[in-house]
């Protein structure tokens, strides 16, 4: 088990968090990062949307502490700090959505290993609501599962999707498609937009917290998405839209004023989610965990209670 550096002033998080290397069973490598305590009565398995790295979802893990739950996250492969996919590490790629599951493994196999409390919970944000949605069908022994804006469908004009599928095809098919999505940046997000103009949030505090930390440790961006993966990510929600949901006890969020991933496909799911809820939140973007305080208390008492009814 080899240590790996977690930023812990940037995360802002509970006290004694660590990071380890993972190797996955196709040997690419990532970082796991987990906050634990002595008292903590489960730990949540807490997966990153695109972008996003463990220093991230710091205040989380303390919002989840005080709560009673220790976290565990990662980096997933192409992001964070951990093995990036591409010569050109600004773009976000990976070869197959499937590959997603090889880190869910490796994450897993971790959190047990180091004997980190039980049962287990998962928290899914955006990229990683589809990580999750497909490991849940696939039998990811938690007992009850929080969605944040999920990625069930990705958000765009009706009249682009056949460009952007067809696009993504064609590059698949000549090989070229390492290179970044049409109307893609190198730079990350919240470093080349103003906080009024951004969709993630619409806390100021939550916003400088996440320029602060790609500032101070630049080598934790990414920029724009490759063609592969566009192509791996509408073919992954389009196959689970076709799925049935599991019967594990949901919880879904999503922010009133979405403008990131696909609504409809979130509300077509949680219609039909065997006792699952969905909470819309009036005025809130897409980053329900990072918005301002008194949602971000609504969030974490609403999830913890749903994890405190399934001990």
């Amino acid at each position: 088990m080899r240590y790996a550096p977690l930023h812990s002033d940037l995360a802002d998080g509970p006290d004694s968090g660590a990071a380890h290397w993972l190797k996955t069973t196709d040997n690419r490598q990532i970082r796991v990062g987990h906050w634990v305590s002595d008292t903590d009565r489960g730990t949540v398995l807490l997966f990153p949307g695109r972008t996003e790295y463990i220093e991230k979802y710091g205040r989380a893990a303390a919002s989840l502490r005080a709560r009673g739950y220790a976290t565990i996250t990662l980096d997933w492969r192409g992001q964070g700090l951990a093995e990036r996919l591409l010569p050109f590490r600004a773009t976000g790629h990976v070869h197959s959505f499937r590959d997603y599951q090889k880190d869910v493994a490796a994450m897993l196999t971790h959190a047990r290993d180091l004997g980190l409390p039980k049962p287990f919970y998962l928290i899914a944000h955006s990229m990683g609501g589809a990580i999750g949605l497909r490991a849940l069908i696939e039998g990811l022994p938690v007992r009850a599962a929080m969605f944040s804006a999920p990625m069930w469908g990705i958000q765009m004009n009706a009249s682009l999707r056949p460009f952007a599928w067809a696009l993504s095809v064609a590059a698949r098919r000549v090989g070229m498609d390492t290179g970044m999505a049409p109307g893609q940046k190198v730079e990350n997000y919240v470093n080349r937009i103003t906080l009024d103009m951004n969709e993630l949030t619409s806390d100021p505090d939550m916003f400088d917290y996440m320029i602060h930390q790609l500032t101070e440790q630049p080598d934790l961006g990414l920029g724009g998405p490759s063609l592969r993966w566009l192509y791996e990510a509408l073919n992954e929600t389009r196959n689970l839209a076709r799925l049935t949901s599991p019967r594990t006890p949901c919880l879904t969020f999503l922010g009133s004023a979405e403008t990131i991933v696909d609504a409809p496909r979130i509300r077509t799911r949680m219609d039909k989610w065997p006792g699952g809820t969905l909470d819309v939140i009036d005025g809130a973007k897409h980053e329900v965990m990072m918005e301002t305080p008194d949602v971000r208390e609504r969030v974490f008492d609403a999830t913890c209670a749903l994890f405190d009814a399934h001990p």
